[in-house]
């Protein structure tokens, strides 16, 4: 057995999936992608590495999985980290069907943890899924609420990220709120450097085009703050591009104003905010990984 941490979590999934006696839904796992596992990062930094770790990892992991399953087939997207997505290789039917697999397997196995533990973990499947539906109506037209944008990613983003934090704390006997706050600053620290990124990288870097949460009708916060920067007229200018191609000259127009108004600079300064905060609560003697990942984070390119 390997002795990577996170290879260990990657077999605790398969052997999971294994129990389903469905070759169908074998091929459908056998593409799905496990990206950067920043939640088993998380556990194993304030829980330590063992079999209890390894099994809860492999559950948030599930239910990170089936979130983005949803998420794909919500969002009409073909790609997901440079690769077809679920969706686009086996329609949108097997990929929500999967998604329920994956969350119905990893309650099934929530059960064998204290009651403190899977409490926790269901309650932040309910924010996500309550994340999710504020994302699709609030995607619906132009958002310039920065209050609204907030509670969208603390639920839909953040919620899980907090509750594998407050889960591991509780595997471990440490205080558990205050983990989960340091959960929470770090995911929507996560989502907003995420939000950056979609501006300033390219589609090679990214696996998706550039400014594709725009077009999707997502108003992230850089878009938020250069409408508050705006004047009437430029505000109507930027609420017509929403959720259109963009042409080369809109896209020239944003990346001038963004610059203008020092919007990328203000908006890595909200995520440093949090960043700073996440461990404003947590004991004395925490692990430095905790320091480690929040400075990663901030630090990303993708």
């Amino acid at each position: 057995m390997s002795n990577n941490p996170l290879d260990r979590v990657k077999q605790q999934i398969h052997e999971f999936l294994l129990e389903f006696d469905n070759p169908f839904l074998h091929t459908l796992c056998s593409k799905l992608n496990h990206g950067k596992m920043l939640r088993s990062r998380l556990i194993f930094a304030i829980a330590g590495v063992n079999d209890q770790s390894v099994k809860l990892c492999g559950i948030v992991e599930l239910i990170q999985l089936a979130s983005l399953l949803h998420d794909d087939v919500i969002d009409e997207a073909m790609s997901r980290r440079s690769s077809p997505s679920l969706n686009a290789l086996f329609g949108n039917k097997n990929s929500i069907m999967l998604g329920d697999a994956l969350y119905s397997k990893a309650y099934f196995h929530l059960l064998s943890f204290p009651e403190s533990i899977a409490r926790s973990i269901a309650h932040c499947v309910c924010l996500l899924s309550s994340g999710e539906i504020r994302d699709v109506f609030l995607s619906e037209s132009f958002n310039p609420s920065l209050s609204e944008y907030i509670l969208m990613i603390k639920e839909k983003t953040a919620s899980l990220i907090a509750s594998s934090a407050k889960s591991s704390a509780l595997l471990i006997g440490e205080e558990s709120e205050a983990y989960y706050h340091y959960g929470e600053c770090l995911g929507i620290a996560f989502q907003i450097i995420d939000d950056i990124l979609d501006i300033t990288q390219n589609e090679e870097t990214l696996g998706k085009p550039a400014m594709n949460d725009f077009l999707e009708g997502k108003t992230t916060l850089p878009y938020i703050l250069l409408y508050e920067a705006l004047g009437r007229d430029e505000r109507e200018r930027l609420k017509s591009m929403h959720k259109t191609p963009l042409e080369a000259e809109q896209k020239s127009w944003l990346f001038e104003q963004f610059t203008k108004h020092k919007i990328i600079e203000k908006s890595f300064e909200y995520a440093r905010d949090y960043a700073q905060n996440a461990v404003s609560k947590l004991p004395k003697g925490y692990s430095e990984e905790l320091d480690d990942m929040i400075r990663a984070m901030i630090e990303r390119s993708y």
